[in-house]
């Protein structure tokens, strides 16, 4: 672990450019004997297109096979990590369901592998990908370097967060005043403008007047669309 230097660690947390970012990671994984690494993220919204980025070092044919073949639909390590934040630990019984996809990604020297997810305020999710062609991971070694490995999640988010969000959601940048956050947190309770009006002591039209404001700042077509985007970036608290 001599390579765990504090430079490293200070690159991470201010690095400005992703593809810089991910160098560092990559130089990291390799200290921690883990010849491929992985990192994807994922913004909230739009919910039936999210916006997606992935950046690895997995061998060039592998990454062409991966995209032709929309493996990221069946990857079970994927379906793992959008649901927990628990790390999983690749084995055939986790790749059982997808025997194809397990072979080909072995035969390109994707064996033994870990990942874990991770998520922001603005539920921006990420996902950290370390791999090997040999050597599987021993409960020692495990033991060893879970802290690292889960501390390396955490600030590969925060950076590679910090790098795309402003890009890829520019409307994690808005603002909403607290009277346009109160009218979407009780229009998500299903409450009419008629009722937020009694229930805020203000005029209907001035409920009309904030939901409005918010639509147009959140670039929604719709009150509802603008109560669950704002929900979704974590807005409304």
């Amino acid at each position: 672990m001599n390579g765990w230097r504090e430079d490293q660690l200070q690159a991470l947390l201010t690095m400005r450019n992703e593809r810089q970012l991910m160098e560092e990671i990559m130089t990291v994984a390799r200290d921690l004997e883990f010849d491929f690494c992985a990192y994807g993220i994922r913004m909230p919204v739009p919910l039936s297109q999210p916006k997606i980025e992935m950046f690895n070092n997995y061998p060039a044919a592998w990454q062409m096979q991966y995209q032709a073949q929309r493996y990221v639909e069946v990857d079970p390590t994927v379906h793992h990590c959008t649901r927990s934040l628990v790390p999983i630990v690749w084995s055939n019984e986790v790749f059982a369901s997808v025997p194809q996809f397990w072979e080909e990604a072995r035969s390109f020297g994707l064996r033994i592998g870990w990942a874990q997810s991770s998520y922001d305020a603005n539920a921006v999710a990420g996902m950290l990908t370390l791999a090997r062609p040999e050597e599987p991971l021993s409960e020692s070694e495990l033991h060893a370097k879970r802290l690292i490995m889960a501390w390396l999640t955490q600030v590969a988010h925060l950076g590679m967060s910090r790098c795309l969000t402003p890009k890829l959601l520019p409307e994690s940048e808005i603002r909403l005043t607290e009277r346009e956050r109160a009218v979407l947190r009780w229009t998500g309770d299903g409450k009419t403008a008629s009722e937020i009006s009694e229930i805020m002591r203000i005029s209907e039209s001035t409920v009309n007047f904030h939901i409005r404001n918010a639509v147009a700042k959140l670039g929604t077509a719709n009150k509802l669309a603008a109560t669950v985007k704002a929900a979704m970036l974590g807005m409304l608290y």
